[in-house]
């Protein structure tokens, strides 16, 4: 059967007509732990996937989607799964990125079948979005159940740090080949002036303590300051932190970030990156429509830090940040990139990539803030494949039933993968910056056509 992922009618209809992004930011899938990693001019997000219908953390691979504008995210497909590392076998749980040397490295947890017990691998790429492989062939750490969720940040004196583990914190300090280390594990002694409890060893049971590090640790430095992100609080999760003066602390707890809020989900995972001169705070939560616990969307909200580098209070909210860029029609724009979505998904393969698929009469897609400039459009160009009958493009401005620019008639192409580019003209003037959305039309029930990318002449 076809799942939907949709919001109600009546919250689509509450939300502004100004340009913002929308939580969660990404309604093709369902998305997990966000690691966000800016490159260039380009912030990527790496994230797990839940699978549909999942009753547990039943997850296969991980996926990559970046934006310039914080409104519109590019859907960039899987570039890693748990089929990639020979000695894993399933749990391909929270990950994260990171450059150096013109090299990314991608640490991600897996269910070792070397030793029947979670352990960390790390891949290598030449790209942001891969492709990566298996940059040793085994584990870099390996051996205990709590040996989840990687975090690694790279310091000012070239010195990185991998910090991982549920429910203790443990790190070890990496080479510069990023794929090895020297001397032991480390484990960090928890404390209630550390984490608001002592470790879950040193406990006592019915003792009320400030707060206590469940799992998902982030790491980061930022002017001077050590920062260390993580659930807290048990199930369900809010996330707090502790900050330090040294990258192996002590660390002294701050206090929550994200209380406790109706999200939908009894887990939290953060992760915080600085863009384009702004603070973002990515998280995930079980709004999408069919979420929940084990079918999680990632969000992201903007915030400033307090005067003394302390961060405050963030509280989800279902509008996200304000665009920080435009986005250019007059180039090639593939059609996974989007600010919204209603009813597609999307498919990968070797040939084609990334495309969009699974389109009925009524979905559609929004791409926000688009600057046609002074003069608009003549003409509109879309990529298609349909193995059947084919339908229609509704190019429409600022909301679904907008003003309508052009109409594309999609014709049956042969096959779902036989892609045709077919050009239409622009019928009403288009200047200036607007949402457009690309109404889907044809005959109620069947796939109408696949959509690979879309252009503005």
């Amino acid at each position: 059967m076809k799942s939907k992922f949709t919001l109600p009618l009546a919250f689509i209809l509450s939300l502004p007509l100004t340009t913002q992004a929308i939580n969660p930011i990404i309604q093709t899938n369902f998305t997990t732990d966000p690691a966000p990693m800016v490159h260039n001019d380009t912030l990527y997000v790496y994230t797990g996937h839940d699978e549909d219908g999942a009753d547990f953390f039943w997850m296969q691979e991980w996926r990559v989607y970046s934006t310039t504008d914080m409104v519109n995210w590019t859907d960039h497909g899987s570039p890693l799964a748990i089929e990639d590392f020979e000695w894993a076998d399933d749990r391909a749980w929270a990950p994260q990125c990171i450059e150096r040397d013109g090299k990314f490295y991608f640490y991600v947890p897996l269910h070792s079948k070397l030793t029947g017990a979670m352990a960390i691998g790390v891949a290598v790429g030449d790209s942001p979005v891969g492709p990566f492989k298996d940059a040793i062939g085994r584990p870099l750490v390996d051996g205990s159940w709590d040996y989840i969720d990687p975090t690694v940040f790279i310091d000012d004196d070239g010195q990185a740090y991998l910090y991982w583990g549920n429910p203790e914190i443990y790190y070890v300090k990496l080479n510069k080949d990023m794929t090895s280390f020297d001397g032991d594990v480390h484990k960090v002694e928890q404390s209630v002036d550390g984490f608001g409890a002592p470790g879950p060893k040193e406990r006592v049971k019915d003792a009320k303590y400030k707060d206590n590090y469940t799992e998902g640790p982030w790491f980061y430095k930022r002017n001077g300051n050590y920062y260390l992100l993580y659930a807290a609080g048990g199930v369900p999760e809010h996330i707090a932190y502790s900050m330090s003066d040294t990258p192996v602390g002590p660390w002294k707890y701050m206090g929550e970030i994200m209380p406790l809020c109706d999200t939908g989900s009894f887990t939290n995972h953060c992760g915080v990156a600085d863009y384009k001169g702004k603070s973002y705070f990515f998280y995930h939560t079980g709004k999408l429509s069919g979420g929940g616990g084990f079918a999680r969307s990632v969000a992201v909200e903007e915030f400033k830090y307090n005067k003394d580098g302390t961060i405050p209070t963030i509280m989800p909210t279902d509008e996200g940040p304000a665009p920080v860029g435009v986005l250019n029609p007059y180039r090639r724009v593939e059609a996974e990139t989007m600010a919204w979505s209603k009813g597609v998904r999307v498919e990968q393969n070797s040939k084609t990539g990334v495309y969009v698929s699974d389109i009925h009469n009524g979905d559609y897609i929004r791409v926000g803030n688009v600057d046609f400039g002074k003069k608009g459009p003549k003409s509109f160009v879309a990529d298609i494949a349909s193995a059947l009958r084919g339908g229609t493009i509704e190019v429409r401005l600022d909301k679904e039933d907008g003003e309508l620019i052009a109409s594309l008639n999609v014709p049956g192409t042969g096959g779902w993968e036989d892609w045709k580019s077919i050009e239409t003209s622009v019928v009403a003037k288009a200047t200036g910056i607007h949402d457009v959305y690309f109404v889907f039309k044809g005959r109620k029930g069947p796939k109408l056509f696949n959509f690979d990318y879309w252009q503005f002449k």
